[in-house]
Order: structure tokens, then C-alpha cells, then sequence
């Protein structure tokens, strides 16, 4: 269906003899859809249900050209109503703010229902300024802020009435982990742990300095790198320094009860050192040291669980081994929806109170083994193994009757299902099985013996990437999907399993929202998203399409998008924008406000697409995932030709001959590769974040997807083999454009990998761009914009022929973005 409905479109007329090719880059067109500009056009797109406790009734706010309201839904009643009347509650506040509002330009915050939800609290901020209450220096420039009122709102008799003498609340803060009775919190110092109780705790929201806080050590043997809690970890060396006496988080998960509490701690200390300097801090450079390590290196981080008896401030390393440098997970309870908007949700560990349930997995990634820890004798019990002769991927198991039962995710018969285990690790039953993939446990219901969860992939005559949510019985009968339409679906169900929110769009709809009980019934439509003022500024949805991978065979899937003004006479450069997976495909399913790498980058004069690959997103088979297994280089850049050579023949007014490709990080690797693999193919290339060199990207990640061999020696020895091709071999083979892009302080793609492509381009004579992104990690934060434009004017000089956009010495468009201030 994809392909046919792509096929019938835009063939232009018959007797054009010569389409004539775009020779002029609309960089108009392409500032009209910046992201500042794109906020003032498009606003809400989903429901975002926030439900409550004592009942099946949930809030949300939506947003529209009109302005933004508040509803409360009674799915039971089949009730939806807004909470209060916004012109009503503007000229309330008005007359006691003396700050004029109205229902367009309400801007509440921190709404919030009381506990017996008869009323809600929110907050507005005045100009009136007062004094800092909790000022450090009064005559200081900040002592002064803008008076925040805080009112409370009566649903029954629509009563509103100023909250006296209201002082904010101070956020929680995010070193505390509070126990489930709220009894104890704690935290790091100095890589040491510690505690303090509820009392203190308060003392230290309002006032982290003051003196009166008491708090108690755990543990003395804390250091760098083998520390109980954070390491300090995005902090320069000057940072880290200054920070090790301040709290810091220690990600522990407590036992129901709060007796107890387990803490994974690492040992990295023999992890060998990288290094990133930032250039642009106030005064000297400053470095950032950390640990990294990288693929086939043999000094690996040790990973511990530690069991605390919290009453009697004792603990213990639990003996978890089992593979050589293997690594540890410790599952936590999923939170309950209705506790989203609790601050103080404690984080509590997937168990009773007696025992806790935790992975292990080997460095190969080919074993896995579920486990059971008895906190009692300490014993841990593998109850499910998985093993592969690729890597096996896990999530969180459900438990059924505190762990009587298990309900196990696995690929082990090549597609993502549920099996049913009994608590001692004998399976029971499969419950889902079939060519499709599931994805997630949404809920349990152990009284009726049904799982609900999301699958992809099982709808005939759909894309298979559209997520849906469904419900099974644990035996396997009754599967039913809950949730029909051709669309992407994302839902957010209530905690009882009785009703969910569907959320549903393609990337060429208008996104819907729907209330639905859980049989699949429609109980009420709730929201349409208005795309009134995009639609009026041009903006026209993208293109689904499908094309056959490189072996001719198997089904890929992508979406075009072409400038608003597409004129099908004319002759367009084609950009492909990649990211290889294996995590995920660069390729949008429902309807997306980032429009950066897509749709405004086609505004220039270009047909952009993005397209799938083999190996690519793990939503679908294990085969069609694990493909590029052991060629982690070269595995998908085949499809990508084949996608804009099918697209071409298809399509006249492509251009196969104009052939750009871009991407960042893994899409960066990818795009400077596919410039070297295919040099007579692929002419321009913009390559940002790239992990050009693999053997020198994190070990986790590379030895993953392409594999690292375990080595057992006579001996009994145990060591690891990696080998990897890199971009930087093929240096030598580059014909076209190149721009490589990279931070200078990331620490996650290293520089370096940018940097060994380029000593091996000038070692080859080759002619290319190398920009340097100052002070910036992974992402490019706050000078993501300028990167942008610098890669369009790339594209334009050397795919389009213009050059008027790199002669200007300021980018002019990036200039009229910035909004002036009064």
C-alpha cells in the first residue's frame, strides 16, 4: 500500500523533455520553520493524562491558538468537563495580583488536586517583587524576586480564594532517596554514604548550608571511582574537587518495608582514563577526567550489589558471580501512574520483603541470567537463563502474586514475546507467540490472570513499526487488540487496567486522542490537535513510502518529505538522513514537531528522506536486528543506496545524481562511511558526532552490536578478542564533500573519533571541513542552530551550486530567530 499510494503522486506531465534543476537555496523558506517559530504553530499534540488516586478520573491541560484549558475526565460517567472557566478565574487573580490576565493568557503552574480531590491548588507569578525569604545576603543585587501567589480552587462550588502568606515550596532535592515510610534519606558525600531523617531532611529543602542538620555516615572506605553513590560524573576536575563535601545521589532502592536497602556500587578504579579540556570556561582551560572503557580492553569495571540492614547500619556484598566482567542490573517496581505527580515517590526494589530480582549478563551479551536474591541468607538464584550466539537483550519481568509467577520478555524463538514461568524458573506456558514483536508490560492483572502490553507488527496491511496496546490471558488465549486504526499509538492506561488514553497519529495526520475502556471500547473522543497555523504557513505533511532492502527482499520503510513549495517539473537533490540503529531507525511513525533534519531542511530545495536498514530498529525480528552483527561499518549502507535508487527510478523528479547524506553520532559514523564505501554515489555528507573509530567508542555499546570474542585458555584464563573495520581505513577512497562536526567536551562520542578521520584525510590529500563545536558535549546544546545552518550552507554550495548563504559573514536568518528583548 505504501509504494502504490507514493507511485500515483507527483509524476509531473508526461511531455516534460528536461525537468530543470534547482539552482537557488530557499533560505526563507527554511528560517520560517526554525524551532522558536514551530512553538508559536504548533501546540498540544497528545493528552497527557495525569490520573488520580482515588478514583478512575484524570486531568490534563491542552493547548490550542485559543489559548489553554484544563479538563477533568470521569471515564465511568463518561464525563469530560473543564475544571474551571479560565476567563472567570483571569479576572479573579486580576483583582487580587493587580496584574492584569485573561482566559488566552493564563499561565498557571504546579497545578495540583488535593488528597480527598474536591479542589485543586495552583500557582501564578506577580510583578510585585518582595524580599528573598531565604537570602543569604540582604543587601545583595538577587536579594529581591517576584511575588509567587498560590491560590486554591473548589470544584463543587467553583470557589476560588488566595492561599495566605504563601511561601514556594523548595523542589525536592535530587540527592535525597527517601525511604517508603518516609522514615530516612539517603545520599553520598565525599563518595561515602549517609543519612539523615525526615526532620533534617526538611531543614536541608529549605536551606542546604544550615548548621543545625544532622546526618549520619554509613560507610568510611568511599573513594573516586569506587564510590557508594555518584562519582561526580560530568564535572570537571576543578568542579569535582570543590564538590565532593556537597551531597550527592545514590541511585539505592529500598525494600518494601524500608528495613532494608540495596546499592549497586562500581569499582572503575583500574578503568583507564579519558580526558576532554573545555577551552571557553572563565579563566585557565579546565579538564574533565573520567573512566571509559573501550572495546576489547581488559581492565573492566567490577560491578557489586550491596545489601544494607538498615536497622542495624550493616551491610554486605552479595556474591553475584558468575561470568567474567559481567555486569549487574537491579530492577526497581514500576511506578504507579497515579503517583506521577508525587515528588516524594520512593524508589523501591522489584520484590518483597524478603527478596529482590536482578540480572546478570556475561561481556559477550550471549548469556543472561534472571535472578532471585534472598535478603535473608544472601543467596542469589538464577532462575531464567537466556543464551544466544548473538547479543540477548532483557527487560523488566512482571511478577504475578509477589513472585509466584513470572512473566518473561524474550526473543529466544526470534521474536520478542511473553513467557509464563512459575517462581522456581519453570515455564509454564508462552503467552504471546507469532511473527510480531512485543514491546512492553503496560499492566497485570493477577485477579483476572490478564496481561496488557504493547506489540508491534501483528496488523496486516500496516506499517509494522505502529505500536499497539493489546491484552492477553496468561494461558494465551483471548488475545485482543484494544486499540484498532492504522496510526502510531502511545497510551496511557489507569492503574486498575479499566481505561486508557490513546494517542494516535501517522507522520501525514492530525495526531487524535481518544478515551477507551478495557475491552476496546470507545468511551469518549477528548482531543484533536489544531494545526490551523501551521497548515496556513505552508506547511504540507510528509510522505510514507516503502522500497526493498538491498537483497531485494526484504521490506524497508521511510518517509519523504519535499519543500512546501515542491514544483514537480523541476529536478531535486536528494539528502538521506540516517542513524544506523541497532537502538532505533532515524525514521518518524507519528506526526513530529522536530522538524530540523527533515522538513526544514527540505525547504532549501530538497526531496529529504529517511529510510530504515537491515539491522536497524530491534521492533522487528531478531534476524532483521542483529543483521549487521560482526559489520558494524559497512552493515546498512547498501539499503540506503538501494532506497534512493528505487525512489529515483521511481520518482523523476529525483535527482540521483545529487546524492547527500547526514546524520549525528551513530547517523555521523554512518554518513562519512557511506561518502568512503560508495564514493561514486553519495556526493555531500555532513557527519556530526560521529563514532568514526568504534575500537575507541565505549565497550558496552561497540562489543554489543558487533560482538567481542571470549577467549578461554587452557588454562582456565578468560580474555576478550576485538576487531573492527573504521571509517578512517578508507580515508584514501574520498571523492565528494565532507564536513565533519564534533564538541569538543564530549564525553560520550569522544572527539578523537572526528579527529583520526581527519588525520587520515589530510594524510591521504584529501580536501575537507572540520568544524569544532566549542564547550559543547554530544548534543551541541545551545549552538544546535548554528550547526544547523552550517550544514545547510554545505549542502547548498556543493548539492544545489549556491553559495550566497556561506559568503555572508553573518548567518543572517539564525539572527532574525533571536526574539529581541524589550
Amino acid at each position: 500500500m505504501w509504494g502504490v499510494a507514493l507511485q500515483a503522486q507527483d509524476r509531473g506531465p508526461a511531455a516534460v523533455a528536461e525537468r530543470q534543476p534547482v539552482t537557488k537555496a530557499n533560505y526563507q523558506a527554511a528560517a520560517r520553520f526554525s524551532p522558536q517559530k514551530l512553538k508559536k504553530m504548533i501546540y498540544s499534540t497528545q493528552v497527557d493524562a495525569h490520573w488520580l488516586k482515588q478514583s478512575n478520573r484524570f486531568w490534563y491541560e491542552y493547548e490550542t491558538p485559543s489559548g489553554k484549558y484544563w479538563y477533568l475526565v470521569d471515564p465511568a460517567k463518561r464525563e469530560k468537563k473543564k475544571m474551571f472557566d479560565p476567563a472567570k478565574i483571569a479576572a479573579e487573580v486580576t483583582l487580587i495580583m493587580r496584574d492584569p490576565f485573561d482566559a488566552q493568557h493564563l499561565p498557571l503552574e504546579n497545578l495540583k488536586f488535593s488528597p480527598d480531590e474536591r479542589s485543586v491548588t495552583f500557582e501564578l507569578t506577580g510583578t510585585t517583587e518582595e524580599v528573598k525569604k531565604d537570602r543569604k545576603d540582604k543587601k545583595a543585587a538577587d536579594s529581591m524576586q517576584r511575588k509567587i501567589y498560590s491560590f486554591k480552587y473548589d470544584l463543587e462550588s467553583a470557589k476560588l480564594t488566595e492561599i495566605p502568606n504563601y511561601s514556594k515550596p523548595k523542589p525536592r532535592p535530587r540527592w535525597g532517596s527517601v525511604a517508603p515510610d518516609s522514615s530516612a534519606i539517603i545520599y553520598s558525600k565525599n563518595y561515602n554514604l549517609y543519612w539523615m531523617d525526615k526532620v533534617n531532611y526538611r531543614k536541608a529543602i529549605q536551606n542546604e548550608e544550615d548548621s543545625t542538620i544532622v546526618e549520619h555516615q554509613l560507610t568510611k572506605d568511599g573513594e573516586k571511582f569506587y564510590a557508594y553513590g555518584s562519582n561526580g560524573d560530568g564535572e570537571n576536575n576543578e568542579e569535582n574537587e570543590k564538590n565532593n563535601k556537597k551531597r550527592r545521589p545514590a541511585y539505592v532502592l529500598w525494600s518494601p518495608d524500608a528495613k532494608y536497602f540495596i546499592l549497586s556500587r562500581s569499582d572503575s578504579r583500574k578503568v583507564k582514563d579519558l580526558w576532554v579540556i573545555n577551552s571557553i570556561t572563565n579563566g585557565r582551560p579546565t579538564l574533565e577526567s573520567y573512566k571509559y572503557q573501550m572495546p576489547g580492553e581488559k581492565e573492566a569495571p567490577i560491578d557489586e550489589i550491596l545489601l544494607f540492614d538498615f536497622a542495624a547500619k550493616s551491610y554486605k556484598k552479595l556474591n553475584t558471580t558468575a561470568f567474567k566482567d559481567q555486569s549487574i542490573g537491579v530492577w526497581s517496581q514500576p511506578f504507579l501512574n497515579k503517583d506521577r505527580d508525587n515528588e516524594f515517590r520512593p524508589s523501591i526494589w522489584l520484590g518483597d520483603n524478603n527478596r529482590f530480582y536482578l540480572s546478570r549478563t556475561s561481556r559477550d551479551l550471549k548469556r543472561i541470567d534472571v535472578c532471585v536474591a534472598d535478603i535473608r541468607t544472601g543467596a542469589i538464584k538464577p532462575l531464567i537463563e537466556e543464551r544466544f550466539n548473538t547479543y540477548v537483550e532483557i527487560n523488566r519481568p512482571g511478577l504475578v502474586g509477589n513472585g509466584k509467577e513470572i512473566i518473561h520478555w524474550s526473543e529466544r524463538d526470534g521474536w520478542a514475546h511473553f513467557y509464563l514461568f512459575d517462581g522456581e524458573g519453570k515455564l509454564k506456558n508462552q503467552i504471546t507467540k507469532g511473527a510480531f514483536h512485543c514491546e512492553n508490560i503496560v499492566n497485570i492483572d493477577e485477579r483476572n490472570r490478564v496481561l496488557y502490553f504493547t506489540a508491534n507488527g501483528r496488523e496486516d496491511k500496516e506499517d509494522p513499526y505502529f505500536v499497539h496496546l493489546y491484552k492477553v490471558n496468561f494461558d494465551g488465549s483471548g488475545l485482543k487488540l484494544l486499540n484498532a486504526g492504522d496510526f502510531e499509538h502511545r497510551s496511557s492506561m489507569s492503574d486498575d487496567s479499566n481505561f486508557f488514553v490513546d494517542n494516535y497519529s501517522r507522520v501525514n495526520t492530525v495526531p487524535k486522542s481518544t478515551l477507551y475502556d478495557n475491552t476496546g471500547k470507545k468511551v469518549m473522543e477528548l482531543e484533536t490537535a489544531d494545526l490551523s497555523l501551521l497548515m496556513a504557513s505552508g506547511y504540507k505533511f510528509p510522505e510514507p513510502f516503502k522500497v526493498k532492502a538491498d537483497d531485494g527482499i526484504t521490506d524497508i520503510y521511510g518517509v519523504m518529505y519535499k519543500p512546501f513549495d515542491f514544483d514537480p517539473n523541476k529536478k531535486y537533490p536528494i539528502i538521506e538522513y540516517v542513524y544506523p540503529g541497532p537502538q532505533t531507525e532515524a525514521v518518524d511513525k507519528a506526526f513530529s514537531r522536530a522538524m530540523d533534519r527533515t522538513d526544514r531542511l527540505a525547504q532549501f530545495g530538497y526531496v529529504v528522506i529517511t529510510v530504515g536498514n537491515r539491522g536497524g530498529n530491534p521492533a522487528r525480528s531478531k534476524w532483521y536486528h542483529t543483521f549487521g552483527y560482526g559489520n558494524l561499518r559497512d552493515y546498512g549502507l547498501a539499503d540506503k543506496k538501494a532506497a534512493v535508487e528505487q525512489l529515483a527510478a521511481r520518482y523523476p523528479f529525483i535527482d540521483d545524481q545529487k546524492v547527500g547524506i547526514t546524520g549525528h553520532s551513530g547517523g555521523g559514523f554512518m554518513s562519512t562511511a557511506a561518502m568512503l564505501v560508495y564514493p561514486e554515489f553519495f556526493k555531500v555528507a555532513v557527519s556530526n558526532a560521529g563514532n568514526h573509530d568504534n575500537s575507541i567508542y565505549n565497550r558496552w555499546w561497540s562489543e554489543k552490536h558487533h560482538g567481542v570474542k571470549e577467549i578461554v585458555s587452557a588454562k582456565g584464563d578468560t580474555t576478550f578478542k576485538y576487531a573492527i573495520d573504521k571509517n578512517p581505513d578508507l580515508a584514501k577512497n574520498l571523492k565528494g564533500h565532507l564536513m565533519l562536526m564534533t564538541g569538543d567536551i564530549d564525553n560520550n562520542v569522544h572527539p578523537a573519533n572526528t579527529i583520526r578521520v581527519a588525520n587520515a584525510l589530510m594524510k591521504a590529500g584529501k580536501r575537507f571541513e572540520f568544524v569544532i563545536v566549542p564547550g559543547q558535549r554530544h548534543g551541541f546544546g545551545e549552538l544546535t542552530e548554528y550547526t544547523f545552518w552550517k550544514l545547510s550552507d554545505h549542502f547548498n554550495k556543493y548539492l544545489i551550486g549556491d553559495f550566497s548563504g556561506s559568503a555572508q559573514t553573518d548567518m543572517v536568518e539564525m539572527d532574525r530567530d533571536i526574539e529581541k528583548k524589550r
